[in-house]
């Protein structure tokens, strides 16, 4: 059996998805891209989602967690404060912990899916 499993972790705010794992997966583009377009270009989502996602989890957080700049001769671009960079830390931490602490569980729930 060749399965995969992950964890889901996800933060609500309310009813909103303040912090999942596609959020954290955009932040993690917009530091690699450099940019909101070229962060949904490598995820394969519209700008408009992307957008979207990023409003929510900007909303949600205390303060933002990327900054954007207006185009120019270079064109805008956005980047990651020290709030994003600490929701992407801390959330890959709690994914390592949870995964290491439940692997036994995990093994076993693996055994028991179909195939």
């Amino acid at each position: 059996m060749n399965t995969q499993v992950k964890f889901r972790l996800r933060f609500y705010r309310d009813a909103v998805i303040a912090i999942g794992p596609g959020k954290v997966e955009l932040l993690e583009a917009i530091a690699s891209a450099g940019s909101i377009s070229g962060a949904a270009r490598q995820l394969g989502m519209s700008y408009r989602r992307a957008w979207l996602l990023l409003e929510e989890l900007n909303t949600s957080l205390t303060s933002p967690a990327v900054v954007t700049a207006t185009g120019g001769a270079r064109g805008g671009g956005a980047s990651l404060t020290e709030v994003g960079q600490a929701v992407i830390a801390h959330y890959r931490a709690i994914e390592d912990k949870a995964s290491k602490a439940a692997a036994q569980d995990i093994h076993v729930l693996t055994q028991l899916l179909a195939g």
